[in-house]
Parts: structure tokens; C-alpha cells; sequence
């Protein structure tokens, strides 16, 4: 598996990054400083003694800032400590006063009293350096000429060599000029250890320091201390916390060489190695891999534990510190969340394994604890549920208290704190005036009380009981409404079934010759029977409603009805679906005001688009007119019938499933199949096809003679 902090191998030797440090030979402590400046250092440490602060009279020198920069201190070759060279930046600060004289009287100043804005300035600067256990003060003395004598203007540098500090440590300076003319300059250093320098060979403390890589194995984590047989160190894992010392996890004493293996759901962001050979006074080299790796925050929130402790008390239980933040919420059973008592209440910082007080006066199984940290939800517990029992039915009433003796009340629920008496539609808003009556005839009981409100849990369990006789009245009436729409649910089938099943036709008006056609078709249909509707038989009805209305209303009801809307396609009704497609939107071109086809598509297009054609339209053409494969594909999602030739499979479309068929299918299709003879005869006579026989021939091939 992808583990993100080993994709590069740490090493806390091989690092892959390390620095290369300048070398000083000898012990002799030097000081230089930048051009034009001349400085001394003066001979021994002196006491560390700043001062209190003093006004100037004129321009002084005062440091300005303090850089640093590690080199080594050697006295052989590889003999050799690490040591702080410190450099510190200087700046006149301040200016000369004008006689009181000369600015009253606007005349000329006392050449004896400008004469010393021309003298050069001195100053003495304090180093102090502190690395546990020890701390030093030494005196710079720095003399700046009068040439660079201008208020606010850097002057130069003084640069040190150099304070010895031990690997790993953490190291202060300071800087102040004696007298103090203003407050210190002070920084703070984390020096590195043998894992960040390239001083293996250069430091003998370095030398037999046990040397770690890391790398993923799977689920687990190796660690693997590259020392020599035989070599004793110990190793020890530890959780580094932010206040107080280091809470040890796992210590052992080895032998190299070793492998160690960790667990991934071990690692948490503060889990630190620390490793040292077992030698007198030897170097202890330490890493914390983790701190910064998101799948390690994860694991200390898995690991993180709300823990109810006496006196009304609790304690978030993690191995790191974690920035956190605590709120009491309410949950009540059926809820899908807690909500947070915000306000009255507040969200308060928690520090790890410290225990705190809750607000309330009394525990309550509803209440629970959230834990949120950078506005994230990471833990919620009902603390009080193990003690006393399972969530309750309660309702959480909510008292504001404002100036002059004003209050409010509201009940909590889901959707928020409704205000009492209330007209909303809620349970709470409904039962208003009763939970009010228990709230004032001591039936509520107090958890929390201060001088901006309280809140109070009030018992549900008596309305629960009214409610349930309620629900079971309304079950009743409900089984009865059902077995009543039953009866008529029956009777209705009957009905209709006795009516037959219906079929709405819409086709295109190419022609007169197509609409007789159209309507041998259907009183055809209407025999068999079927509850056909057409719009040649309802020509008022369009006139008066307008196509696009009786359409909407007769496919509706057909559907409605468990009928089927057959769509009946001629070159004609094609072009016109072309158009459509082509179009999208847009309006199709003019057509008869009776034209129900042109006004469906509008209706028609959607369901065959969204799938919900299949089952509720068939298609349907006539023999020699158009062939099935010239409909557009968009319709052939659904069955398409050419007719007469596939007239029993048409029918069998049309037909109610399960209904009675007398005579079967090949009856029925052979009546349709005369009644449409003539029709045929007539619409397609004009087209070139001559004589009688010609409906005849068009009827031939379908099985039906």
C-alpha cells in the first residue's frame, strides 16, 4: 500500500539533505568587524547583567540584529566541536539636541557646542549565549568613525567566533549595549545532531552513533539500525509531549544489527525514535517522523477517547496533544445528528488527558460531548448512557434570560430551537402550551443554570401514549379507506375490462385518401373491441380545446387507463419527426389546425428520450407507404408493426394482458384485415397502383387468407 511519509527513506544519519561547516583551528576566541569599524574583545566572560533601560543625550550605537551560522571548533582533524559563530549588525540610533538659545532665538549655534557632532561614537555590546546547562556573557567594544555618525544609518557588523554548544541542543542569545539604550535582541536556535551534519568523521561523540532507516513493509514499518555486530545501544520510542515531559511508549537495550517492526495504526504524529550507543555521556539522537503526516492525525483520532470520570467531570484520553475544541449537544432518539447547545452554552479549547467540569447541574443520557478541531467533527459520545440508560424521549427546553427580568423559552428539534407558544407544524409548537404547564408545575427536570438562562429536560412519555392511540385510530380508518379502494379498485377492472383496453391514434394528415384510411383503421379496432380515440371523430373538440390541449388530455387518460398510444408513421409523419430532431426546441413548421400528430411531438419526443416509452407506444406503417426500417431509430425503441402484414402482432400489442381473445388473434386480424380493403384501395389507387385487385394484392402475404 502508498505510504506517503517513507516514499523517501529518512535516515537519521544519511540524511539527504546535511551541512557542510567551515573549520576553526584553535581555541582562541576572535572577534572581527565590518570596514571603517574598528572593535576589541575584552579578555574573560563577564557577569550577565542587563540593566535597566536609559535615555540618551545624543546619538549611540545599539544593535539592530543578530544573525548566526554553525562552524566547527577544531582541534585536530577529527577532533572537533560544534560552535555558534554569532554576528551582530549595528545602527546609530538617536540624534544631538539643539540648544534651548539658538531654537528660541533662531541665532547661530556655539561652535564649541557643535564640536562634538563631529567626534566618533563608541560603544560596548553584550553577547549573551545560553545552551543547558551553561551560559557565558562576553564584552565587543566597537568604535564607529564620525564620518558615519547620521541618526538611523547602519554602520556595520561585529562578528564573533564563536560559542561551543553541544549537538542537539537548543541555544539562546542575547544582545544589548552596556548602558542599555533599548530592549534586547534575542534568538533562539535548535542546533542539529549527527543525523543533519556532515560531521561523522569530524566529532568523535558522533562516531559510534547507531545509524536508522525506515521503510514501509506492507501494513507494518521497518526500522532498521545499521551498527555493527556486537555494538550495544538502546532504542526508544516515546510520545513527545507539548506540555510536560516525554511519555515513554517502548524502551529495549540491543545489539546491532536490528529490525524493528511497527504497525501502521501505531504511528501518530507525535510517536518520536530516539537512539544512543550504551556508552558513558553519549550522544542521544532523536526524530519524530510523523508530526506532519495526515494518515498519522488520523490514527491519534482513532486513538482519542471521551472518558467520564466522577464529580461531574470528563477527560479527552489521546497520546498527543491535539487542538481541540468541546461543546455539550443534545440527542434525542430518532435524530439524525446532536445538536450543539450553542447557545447558551459555548465551545471551550480542551487539552489532552486533563480533566474538566461539565456546565450542568445534573447528567442527563441525552447529552453528549462533541470534539471538533479546525471546525471538523472528529468525536461525539453520550457519556452518560452506560449509567443512566438509553437515549429518552425527552423534550430539551431552552430559557434565554435578558435585562430586566426577560426571558424566553424555545424546544429543541432537529430543525432548530422553536419558540414557545409557537403556530409552527412541529411536535414541539404543537404540545407549546403543555410543556409549558410541566415547566411550570415542577415536572421538568433542571440540567443547567447561570445568569443568561437554563435549560431543562421535560418528559415526553404521557403524549407518546396519547399519540399511539391516535396512530392506532388512524390505522384503522386507514385498513378501511383501503379495503373500500379495494372494492372499487375491482369493480373498476371489471369495468374496464368489459370496455375493452384503449388506444390513442395519432398520425399525420398527408392526405384525405391516408385519413379514410386512418379511420377504417380504427372502427376496425373499435369492433374488437377497443376504446379507440382519434381525432377525426373529435373534430369539435380540437376545434374548441386546440390540438396540443386534446392531445395532452386524451394521452393522459390513456395511460392512465393502462391503454396504448399508437403512433402511425407515412412519409409525411416522418419529415415531420425530422424536423423535430433536427430542430430540438424549436417549432416545427405549419400544419392543419386538426393536426393532433404535429402538436404531440412536443410530448411524444421527451418519454421516447428519457426512456419511458417501451410498454405505453407502438409504431405502426402500411405496406407499400413506408418501410419499418425508414422510421427514425429514436421510435424503433419500441415495437414497429407494418401493416397488414404483422396485423396479428399488432393486435396482440394492443390487447389488455390476459384478457379473453375469442377466436384468437388470426380472427381478429382477418376482420381488421377486410375492413381495410377498401382503404387500401382507395388511398394507394392515386399512387399509380390501378384496379381493383390492388387492395387485394397489398392484403396478400400476411397469412390471413
Amino acid at each position: 500500500m502508498p505510504v506517503p511519509w517513507f516514499l523517501l527513506s529518512l535516515a537519521l544519519g544519511r540524511s539527504p539533505v546535511v551541512l557542510s561547516l567551515e573549520r576553526l583551528m584553535g581555541l582562541q576566541d576572535t572577534v572581527r568587524c565590518s570596514r571603517d569599524l574598528s572593535c576589541h574583545l575584552w579578555e574573560g566572560d563577564m557577569l550577565c547583567l542587563p540593566g535597566s533601560i536609559v535615555s540618551t543625550v545624543g546619538p549611540v550605537l545599539v544593535p539592530t540584529r543578530l544573525q548566526t551560522e554553525l562552524v566547527l571548533r577544531c582541534h585536530q582533524k577529527t577532533d572537533c566541536d560544534l560552535c555558534v559563530r554569532v554576528a551582530v549588525h549595528l545602527a546609530v540610533h538617536g540624534h544631538w539636541k539643539e540648544p534651548e538659545d539658538e531654537e528660541k532665538f533662531g541665532g547661530a549655534a556655539d561652535p564649541e557646542l557643535e564640536e562634538p557632532r563631529n567626534v566618533s561614537l563608541q560603544a560596548q555590546v553584550v553577547l549573551s549565549f545560553q545552551a543547558y546547562p551553561s551560559t557565558r556573557c562576553i564584552l565587543l567594544e566597537v568604535q564607529v568613525p564620525a564620518t558615519l555618525v547620521q541618526p538611523g544609518q547602519s554602520v556595520g557588523s561585529v562578528v564573533y567566533d564563536c560559542f561551543e554548544a553541544a549537538l542537539g541542543s537548543e541555544v539562546r542569545i542575547w544582545s544589548y549595549t552596556q548602558p542599555r539604550y533599548q530592549k534586547e535582541l534575542n534568538i533562539t536556535q535548535q542546533l542539529p545532531d549527527c543525523r543533519g551534519l556532515e560531521v561523522r568523521d569530524s566529532i568523535q561523540s558522533c562516531w559510534a552513533l547507531p545509524w536508522l532507516n525506515m521503510s514501509a513493509d506492507g501494513d507494518n514499518v521497518r526500522l532498521v539500525l545499521d551498527v555493527s555486530e556486537e555494538q550495544h545501544f538502546g532504542l526508544s520510542l516515546y510520545w513527545n509531549q507539548v506540555q510536560g515531559p516525554p511519555k515513554p511508549w517502548w524502551h529495549k537495550n540491543l545489539t546491532g544489527p536490528q529490525t524493528i517492526t511497527l504497525n501502521f495504526t501505531d504511528l501518530v504524529p507525535c510517536l518520536c525514535i530516539q537512539v544512543w550507543p550504551l556508552e558513558p555521556d553519549s550522544v542521544r539522537t532523536s526524530i519524530c517522523p510523523f508530526k506532519d503526516d495526515p494518515r498519522a492525525h488520523q490514527n491519534l483520532w482513532r486513538a482519542a477517547r471521551l472518558q467520564l470520570l466522577p464529580s461531574q467531570s470528563w477527560r479527552l484520553d489521546a497520546p498527543c496533544s491535539l487542538p481541540a475544541e468541546a461543546v455539550l449537544c443534545w440527542r434525542a432518539p430518532g435524530w439524525g445528528s446532536c445538536q450543539p447547545l450553542v447557545p447558551p452554552l459555548s465551545w471551550e479549547n480542551v487539552t489532552v488527558n486533563k480533566a474538566r467540569k461539565f456546565p450542568v447541574l445534573k447528567g442527563h443520557p441525552n447529552l453528549c460531548v462533541q470534539v471538533s478541531s479546525w471546525e471538523k467533527l472528529q468525536l461525539q459520545e453520550c457519556l452518560w448512557a452506560d449509567s443512566l440508560g438509553p437515549l429518552k424521549d425527552d423534550m430539551l427546553l431552552v430559557e434565554t434570560r435578558g435585562l430586566q427580568d426577560n426571558r424566553s423559552l424555545c424546544a429543541l428539534e432537529p430543525s432548530g430551537c422553536i419558540l414557545l407558544p409557537s403556530r409552527a407544524s412541529t411536535r414541539a409548537a404543537r404540545l407549546g402550551e403543555e410543556l409549558l404547564q410541566d415547566l411550570q408545575s415542577g415536572q421538568c427536570l433542571q440540567l443547567w443554570d447561570d445568569d443568561m438562562g437554563a435549560l431543562w429536560a421535560c418528559p415526553m412519555d404521557k403524549y407518546i401514549h396519547k399519540r399511539w392511540a391516535l396512530v392506532w385510530l388512524a390505522c384503522l380508518l386507514l385498513v378501511s379507506a383501503l379495503f373500500l379502494l379495494l372494492l372499487f379498485k375491482r369493480d373498476h377492472v371489471k369495468a374496464a375490462a368489459a370496455r375493452g383496453r384503449a388506444a390513442l391514434l395519432l398520425y399525420s394528415a398527408d392526405d384525405a385518401g391516408f385519413e379514410r384510411l386512418v379511420g377504417a383503421l380504427a372502427s376496425a379496432l373499435c369492433r374488437l373491441p377497443l376504446r379507440v380515440a382519434v381525432d377525426l371523430w373529435s373534430r369539435r373538440e380540437l376545434s374548441a380545446q386546440g390540438p396540443l390541449a386534446w392531445f395532452h388530455a386524451q394521452r393522459r387518460q390513456t395511460l392512465q387507463e393502462g391503454g396504448t398510444v399508437v403512433l402511425l408513421f407515412t412519409p409525411g409523419a416522418v419529415a415531420l419527426c425530422g424536423e423535430w430532431l433536427q430542430d430540438g426546441a424549436a417549432a416545427p413548421r405549419a400544419h392543419s389546425p386538426h393536426d393532433a400528430f404535429a402538436a404531440s411531438l412536443s410530448c411524444v419526443l421527451p418519454d421516447f428520450l428519457q426512456g419511458r416509452a417501451p410498454g405505453r407506444y407502438v409504431g405502426a406503417c402500411f405496406d407499400g407507404l413506408l418501410h419499418p426500417d425508414a422510421v427514425p431509430t429514436l421510435f424503433r425503441t419500441v415495437p414497429v408493426f407494418s401493416l397488414p402484414s404483422q396485423l396479428p402482432d399488432f393486435l396482440g400489442a394492443l390487447q389488455r394482458p390476459g384478457a379473453p381473445r375469442p377466436g384468437g388473434l388470426r380472427e381478429m386480424a382477418e376482420q381488421v384485415s377486410r375492413a381495410l380493403q377498401p382503404a387500401l384501395v382507395s388511398c394507394f389507387q392515386p399512387s399509380g397502383i390501378p384496379g381493383p385487385d390492388a387492395g387485394r394484392d397489398l392484403g396478400r402475404g400476411t397469412g390471413l387468407e
